[in-house]
């Protein structure tokens, strides 16, 4: 229908602009056009003596066949937005020389959807009864609704897509129909899908390789030679290869011959970066002040794509600094580093220096994260009122996270975890026997299409018969600021001596936020926060927060605006973040 209306729209243009240059030209005119708003919209963009009207060379010739033309084409274009019996009248007058013409539209009753039969020729009927339900869930056009030509393809187009997704990658539309009955205003609509046979996984086929070995592709593949196809693995893969510090762009293309379906090969083209980058940049945080952060790699150490990065960080009360040196993926994506860092931090009337030197093991998947590490820390604290402490302690270490939301950069619904765990042995290189543990989560939970509950807990322990003066205290725990409990400033809810916050033992926090969207875009939310960081359990110290604030989806990720009050210190304090937490 949408290519048939094209096509006569097209023939009139080219009808009246073969006529322009032989016959005189004649003044403007004026259209109105009296017809409800989406369709006055649609007419006024696409009708030829509306489009016409701007220019100044109309013969008389020409104004008379865009004026006969136009019922027509109202009609034409009506019938694309589901308005098959539209009445047009058309109304043409001179004065003071100028032609002004009146088309008024009364586009009646509006067709709707009145049956949809979905059908399937292929082995999906009897082998995967669920992929069939999927496709049938995929058609975006059901009984009831407003029937539009864009509606029509965009249902088929979506439904092939879901069908395709998995198993069939070869699946096709045999054949379609939409039967419009313009007396009762009814569409029925058909839609024959050939699932063609199931595909399995082949061997990858690697092209673009060139600076770095091609078994670093092959080493971070997840996917299995025989596994049936599903467009969400190939997406892993892709995702997987990305994750590597090596290429600027990753390409992938299935075989699709639905005469060779089983293990069909799997084209990857990736783009490398050069051996040598620099990447920097500037931010501004309300918990951190400005910052300036940059990193420099080489990703060819040895000849043997050993990246080494040196990275650092300097802000209003952190300078950090990092060098790692890290060996290839191998099997299952698994990468082993060694790595030292030293990070210098002043906030709260407390400075801490701290020095960390280890090897780690780590394998970063589509929504798993592991890592596995030997760490020694070394810190020294200065507070007011009494002198520098030093403390170490070497520490085996595991951390885990999964993400499970359904959109990673603005996620409405799921949630994300991390965990991570320790121990140290007093005389293994540690002043002090101790284990330590800290989770954190956030959950989304949807209400209705514009709104959105956000929880968010975090928790954390030292478990230690001895001090924690002892235990580094990078280790350690304090509470406050945006990511935490706002209405407090940053790091300021802990165990406080002669004015400074010390870190603690034990951590607890926790926030229930509501959301309401106006728009895709922008939206506000209203919170309450509360937590406490102590070194005894028993005389803990809660501290609630609640505020409002602005929410933007931006380009480059969510914005936070947010105003919170304090109610244990009755203090307001602003906060701007970018990004989710983790």
């Amino acid at each position: 229908m949408a290519s048939a209306v094209g096509r006569a729209a097209r023939c009139v243009a080219a009808g009246c602009l073969g006529v322009l240059a032989a016959l005189p030209a004649y003044a403007k005119y004026g259209v109105a056009i009296d017809a409800p708003r989406p369709i006055r919209k649609l007419l006024s963009q696409h009708l030829d003596i509306a489009r016409f009207a701007k220019r100044d060379d109309v013969s008389d010739d020409q104004f008379d066949f865009l004026v006969t033309a136009t019922p027509q084409q109202v009609r034409d274009l009506t019938s694309t937005e589901g308005y098959f019996s539209p009445v047009v009248r058309t109304d043409v007058r001179t004065r003071d020389g100028r032609r002004d013409v009146t088309i008024a539209v009364d586009p009646g009753p509006r067709t709707v959807v009145s049956a949809v039969d979905l059908a399937f020729d292929g082995p999906i009927g009897t082998e995967d009864p669920k992929q069939e339900a999927a496709t049938r869930g995929a058609f975006s056009l059901k009984t009831g609704q407003p029937f539009t030509q864009s509606g029509w393809d965009d249902a088929k187009s979506a439904a092939l897509k879901a069908l395709q997704a998995r198993r069939y990658l070869g699946a096709r539309i045999v054949a379609s129909e939409a039967r419009i009955d313009p007396r009762t205003q009814r569409a029925t609509l058909s839609v024959r899908f050939d699932s063609g046979p199931t595909f399995t996984i082949g061997p990858l086929d690697v092209s673009g390789a060139k600076r770095y070995p091609q078994r670093i592709v092959t080493n971070v593949n997840p996917l299995s030679v025989g596994e049936i196809y599903d467009v969400r693995r190939i997406a892993e893969l892709q995702r997987q290869i990305q994750n590597t510090p090596y290429y600027a762009s990753v390409a992938i293309d299935v075989g699709d011959d639905t005469t060779k379906p089983n293990q069909t090969p799997v084209h990857v083209k990736v783009s490398e970066f050069p051996f040598h980058s620099v990447r920097g940049g500037v931010g501004y945080s309300t918990d951190t002040g400005p910052h300036v952060q940059g990193s420099y790699t080489y990703l060819n150490t040895f000849g043997a794509a050993w990246p080494l990065t040196l990275s650092g960080r300097i802000d209003q009360i952190q300078r950090y600094g990092q060098i790692q040196l890290s060996m290839p993926p191998g099997p299952r994506a698994w990468t082993n580093s060694v790595l030292a860092s030293y990070t210098n931090t002043n906030v709260a009337g407390t400075t801490i220096y701290s020095t960390r030197l280890g090897v780690q093991r780590a394998r970063a998947g589509q929504f798993i994260d592991y890592s596995y590490a030997l760490m020694f820390y070394q810190d020294r604290l200065k507070q007011n009122g009494a002198g520098p402490t030093m403390s170490h302690a070497l520490v085996p270490q595991w951390a885990w996270t999964r993400r499970d939301v359904d959109d990673p950069l603005f996620p409405r619904s799921g949630n994300l975890i991390h965990a991570e765990a320790g121990f140290a042995v007093k005389g293994a290189l540690s002043e002090q026997t101790f284990v330590r543990g800290y989770a954190r989560g956030q959950q989304y939970l949807p209400l209705g299409r514009n709104d959105l509950f956000v929880f968010r807990a975090e928790v954390g322990g030292v478990m230690t018969s001895g001090s924690s003066s002892t235990v580094p205290a990078s280790l350690l725990f304090r509470a406050g600021g945006s990511n935490s409990v706002r209405g407090y400033s940053y790091q300021s809810i802990g165990n406080t001596v002669d004015g400074s916050t010390l870190p603690t033992k034990y951590l607890l926090t926790g926030a229930a936020e509501y959301q309401h969207w106006f728009n895709r875009d922008w939206g506000a939310a209203t919170f309450f926060d509360i937590g406490t960081a102590t070194d005894t359990w028993g005389e803990k110290v809660f501290y609630p927060g609640v505020g409002v604030g602005a929410r933007w989806r931006s380009p480059v990720g969510p914005v936070n605006v947010d105003v919170a009050y304090g109610l244990r210190n009755h203090s307001v304090r602003p906060y701007l973040t970018l990004g989710i937490a983790f």
